[in-house]
């Protein structure tokens, strides 16, 4: 491949089929309408039925929309939101683990029952899905794995301890799939978001201590808004990234030089 042979157009998604975990709500909305205005079709396995806006803002792309309710901790749920994926969009070449829960609470508060249910749908749920559609994307030797990864995949963070553990898990988890797929043509990478002013943080935010701490440490000066990562999303997901696979991209308005 030479130089010249580059265009603009590697970072189009036109024709591919993406599954999006989550992706009609928070983040998960901004990734999946991001994909489509690329050009992919998107299949959204989600808990909550969509209130019709992200179909809305997918089909203003002229790309087609399904969504299935689905409990993704359930054992054996991803093989079979995969399989529906393949059967409804005729194929599956981009996988964003974009579902996630954060439950806060004191070290002496926080037990199994804040736990448990954050590894499953924070990390079991991405290596189900991901093993899943990996199973697809082998045979026609090419597809794009996305995991949602954090700021706490490198930081600590009070009162975070099962969020800080599944998005480190999620980083080490990202480069073992990448070291094992790429000979397959299959590019695995995580995003990083860095603090994003969304339903997840409004407990951060709403507190003017914390909220004012949070922005002297940010040197942008601001909160993230989901559409910070619709760009990063789309070049990991797309050819232009052919060659980048076991990294973690942050995106944090610069949070980690200060």
């Amino acid at each position: 491949m030479e130089i010249s042979d580059f265009s603009t157009s590697w970072f189009s998604l036109e024709g591919k089929r993406a599954i999006v975990t989550g992706g009609n709500t928070g983040l998960g909305r901004a990734f999946t309408v991001a994909l489509a205005a690329a050009g992919a079709d998107v299949f959204v396995p989600g808990l909550a039925a969509d209130d019709g806006e992200t179909e809305r803002l997918v089909s203003g792309h002229g790309r087609r929309f399904a969504f299935v309710e689905a409990d993704i901790t359930t054992p054996g749920r991803a093989d079979e939101v995969v399989e529906q994926c393949v059967d409804t969009l005729g194929g599956l070449d981009i996988l964003v683990n974009s579902a996630g829960i954060s439950l806060l609470a004191e070290v002496q508060d926080f037990g199994r029952d804040e736990w448990d249910p954050m590894v499953a749908v924070n990390l079991t749920a991405a290596f189900e899905f991901a093993h899943a559609a990996a199973r697809v994307m082998i045979p026609q030797r090419s597809g794009k794995i996305v995991n949602i990864a954090s700021l706490f995949s490198f930081l600590g963070g009070r009162m975070s301890p099962a969020y800080a553990a599944t998005k480190a898990g999620i980083a080490g988890f990202t480069r073992a799939y990448a070291d094992e797929l790429g000979e397959h043509g299959i590019q695995v990478n995580a995003l990083a978001p860095g603090y994003f002013a969304t339903a997840i943080t409004e407990r951060t935010r709403s507190d003017p201590d914390t909220n004012r701490r949070v922005l002297e440490h940010i040197p942008t000066g601001r909160w993230g808004d989901p559409a910070d990562l619709m760009g990063a999303l789309v070049f990991l997901s797309s050819r232009a990234a052919d060659y980048v696979t076991g990294t973690t991209l942050v995106v944090d308005g610069g949070y980690l030089v200060r």
